[in-house]
């Protein structure tokens, strides 16, 4: 097909009824990347190389240690950089492997198998396909990422309808999940004790809950400089978990702009903060834009991020820096806004740190 006659729009509807994801573009053998998926600076047939990488050292927080000592570590972490990875966090190796074996088992059953599963609409607990980006309104990038989502909503109640959670996944993501819960609630105990708010304010004031996973497989691909692997972006949540296997390709912005990878360490669970958290803790707790790079043509990385919400999400209830944390000496930098607010912001402003940008209170 000419340049001229390409048509972004029919390609991706062409995509996504074959129901076969990234996973079956390389299934087929393709030696160069599809139009959707180009990054707009490389779009040149010689695109430039990668940015120098930096390795950046994530603290590191071993939950075994004494409040006295893990909670001054959790504070620098979440003020300075917003991740850390945590480690004896009570989760067993074995249900951590198996969840994300069991995710990458999943993503690669056959196509006519995995096919079944396939929904490009988002409706329902649970939806695996390749979900468009949605950068904002003045903003450029692929329409696709070069990633396959299996998204399982284990909530609201009533209970949800997990008999469309694929077989060769669905044991392993249900313990996790369970195992992952109590381990979010501790977190949240920490991060708000941290705070210095006390180790239940945080419960008390929005009920924390881990009821949205997104288990996300990036194949190899050809030209990895080409795509990405996921948009520069803030998490919508009070905070994230991820599980991940060793292969890497997260990365997080530093204060200067520049991009700096995040090796994964093994048997740790990485903690991220996100934007709520940031509004309610009064920027006191960081939340940092990351992205996912494609680091390799032939293995495919897998993770699950597990994000941490308010249960609260009523129109009544409204989220906002808390009181405690508003003295003579600090004033409150954000208006108190509802959930259904925060997400719009998020649509129309892109998934970045614009978006809680808005309702930024400007002082003099």
């Amino acid at each position: 097909m000419a340049a001229d006659d390409y048509d972004a729009a029919v390609a991706l509807a062409e995509f996504q009824a074959a129901r076969a994801g990234v996973r079956g573009l390389i299934e087929s053998g393709i030696t160069s990347v599809p139009p959707l998926f180009l990054v707009p600076s490389t779009i040149s047939p010689s695109p430039p190389p990668l940015e120098s990488e930096i390795i950046f050292t994530i603290p590191s927080v071993d939950l075994a240690l004494p409040h006295s000592s893990s909670l001054p570590l959790i504070r620098a972490a979440a003020r300075s950089c917003g991740f850390f990875h945590v480690t004896n966090h009570g989760v067993d190796t074995a249900t951590v492997d198996g969840a994300v074996s069991a995710v990458r088992a999943f993503h690669e059953l056959p196509l006519t198998v995995r096919s079944a599963f396939y929904t490009p609409a988002s409706v329902g607990s649970v939806t695996y396909s390749t979900i468009p980006i949605q950068p904002g309104k003045n903003s450029a990038g692929p329409l696709l990422p070069w990633r396959d989502t299996l998204q399982v909503r284990f909530g609201p109640p009533p209970a949800p309808d997990l008999a469309h959670l694929p077989p060769a996944c669905r044991d392993a993501l249900l313990k996790y999940q369970l195992l992952m819960t109590a381990l979010g609630k501790k977190m949240a105990g920490l991060l708000s004790e941290a705070l210095g708010v006390g180790a239940g304010r945080l419960e008390r004031a929005m009920q924390v809950e881990g009821l949205l996973m997104a288990c996300h497989y990036y194949p190899p691909c050809p030209e990895p400089a080409r795509v990405v692997g996921g948009l520069e972006h803030t998490d919508p949540s009070l905070f994230t978990v991820l599980a991940q296997d060793g292969v890497g390709g997260l990365q997080v912005r530093l204060r200067d702009g520049r991009w700096a990878d995040v090796p994964p360490e093994p048997g740790a669970l990485l903690v991220n903060i996100g934007d709520v958290l940031k509004v309610v803790s009064n920027d006191e707790y960081e939340s940092v834009e990351h992205r996912v790079v494609i680091k390799s043509c032939e293995d495919a990385r897998v993770s699950i991020a597990l994000f941490f919400n308010p249960a609260k999400r009523q129109e009544s209830d409204l989220f906002g820096p808390l009181p405690e944390l508003l003295t003579a000496g600090k004033q409150q930098r954000y208006r108190a806004f509802t959930l259904t607010e925060f997400m719009s912001s998020r649509r129309e402003h892109g998934h970045g740190t614009k978006s809680i940008d808005q309702f930024r209170i400007a002082h003099e």
